[in-house]
């Protein structure tokens, strides 16, 4: 398709990405990637060619390219491989606003049979090829949107003062209870578990740094199945110092504020290809409503005795998803339920002084029906009280003396929560099911690709 001496040059070209194609207009550039589609038609080619920055349509004329490069250019497989030596020209008409004049190329590899094909194929099989699923437009948009989503989390609280420490993911006790741990059969007479959370480990380096975060994968053994639960998922937690309930409400409105701008200024194109409505995301700003319990309950109730939810319910309950969903149903923008009570939080949350059955916690439930997307609160600073909570929740002592020692020496009042990547990515995308926003999602039934 071109000579030894033209295809050796193709190959060791600096490469120019598609992304950058509006500063080389006019210019010669040498594009490297995957054949996205392609149609001809008599004596024009318009190979589409995507490069992992976005994709650009390319034009090749049968009379000013040699004939290899225009047989091969008709014949290609979508995903083939190929680099394509071409003038920039701008046109309105165009995706991207840019189309490549073809010059040259080289097939790498020249591909039949792409397993993923425009027709409808059903979640199992796309699922069974993740791995090429990902090369999808509304994917490949979905996992862009999820960078940002971690870039924007991060530089958050880099700036506000914050020190990333990250917690082990190997731990010698379970933080919230042993029923939903994955066991670890490798420290001889001592069982190990995958983290449920880095909470515990965040509060000892927020007594040595004042605010800290922890931010890497964490892991459930529940048997759910549901559109918002992963088995393995990436959690941000960020830990105060010297800080209340309500100071964990107010950094948490600043930071999902935050977030949104973020995906809403740099994944404009992203957004578009997944139609997402852009306007429940411009909404995402600071304050949020905020509603005790007990109003959120008799929210419930009242809905209940209109007829809007199935099951009546009672004081005392922790919320299931159509619950969270019809309480944010009535707000246009995220709503914080605080003060639940203490029997359905973790055993290290403070409790309210005035009503000792409240935990002071705080659960953020995003609009749309993404439920909760944050939780968290203030942490129990008593020694004694730990110690008998960890006793009513039957766990062993021995484990949580580390734990214990933030008591003993210097502790003050701190607080903090927890964000799962992936639920938030969804909302930012507004797509049904959380499998689709971490590359490989693992899953009560999936563990491959």
């Amino acid at each position: 398709m071109a000579t030894e001496s033209t295809t050796l040059d193709i190959i060791n070209s600096p490469q120019t990405y598609i992304s950058e194609l509006s500063k080389h207009v006019g210019q010669e550039v040498v594009l490297k990637g995957w054949l996205y589609n392609v149609r001809s038609s008599g004596k024009i080619a318009f190979p589409q060619l995507r490069d992992g920055t976005g994709i650009v349509q390319g034009v090749a004329l049968k009379n000013t390219v040699s004939p290899e490069v225009w047989e091969a250019l008709k014949s290609l497989g979508q995903e083939s491989s190929l680099i394509v030596r071409g003038t920039v020209r701008a046109d309105e008409r165009a995706p991207g606003g840019y189309e490549i004049d073809v010059i040259d190329a080289q097939v790498l590899q020249e591909v039949h049979d792409y397993p993923i094909t425009p027709k409808e194929h059903g979640t199992e099989f796309l699922m069974d090829q993740r791995h090429l699923w990902l090369r999808s437009r509304r994917q490949h948009a979905v996992l862009k949107v999820r960078h940002t989503v971690v870039q924007a989390v991060r530089n958050f609280f880099d700036n506000d003062g914050f020190t990333l420490a990250d917690a082990p993911i190997l731990t010698p006790a379970a933080c919230e209870g042993t029923t939903t741990l994955f066991e670890v059969d490798y420290f001889e007479g001592e069982k190990a578990y995958l983290t449920q959370s880095g909470q515990l480990y965040n509060e000892a380096t927020a007594a040595a740094f004042g605010k800290a975060y922890c931010f890497g994968p964490t892991f459930r053994a529940e048997k759910s199945k549901t559109r918002r639960h992963l088995t393995e998922f990436w959690m941000v937690e960020p830990e105060m110092a010297y800080a209340t309930l309500y100071d964990v409400m107010s950094l948490a409105e600043r930071m999902l504020s935050h977030v949104a701008q973020r995906v809403l200024e740099d994944r404009a194109e992203e957004l578009k290809v997944l139609e997402r409505d852009t306007s429940k995301l411009e909404s995402i700003v600071a304050p949020f409503p905020r509603l005790h319990y007990d109003d959120a309950v008799k929210m419930l109730q009242d809905g209940h005795d209109a007829g809007a939810l199935e099951n009546r319910f009672e004081w005392g309950g922790d919320f299931g998803a159509p619950d969270e969903s019809f309480i944010s149903s009535k707000f246009d923008k995220p709503i914080m339920v605080h003060h639940y009570p203490a029997i359905v939080k973790a055993f290290y949350m403070a409790r309210d002084p005035e009503r000792s059955e409240l935990a002071l916690g705080v659960d953020v439930l995003a609009p749309e029906g993404y439920g909760e997307v944050i939780g968290g609160g203030e942490r129990a600073t008593s020694l004694e009280f730990l110690k008998e909570q960890v006793r009513l929740h039957q766990l062993p002592q021995e484990a949580f003396e580390w734990y214990l020692d933030l008591r003993r020496y210097g502790s003050v009042p701190h607080a903090g929560f927890g964000m799962g990547i992936e639920r938030c990515t969804a909302w930012m995308c507004g797509i049904e099911h959380i499998r689709e926003t971490i590359p490989f999602p693992r899953m009560l039934y999936r563990i491959r690709p």
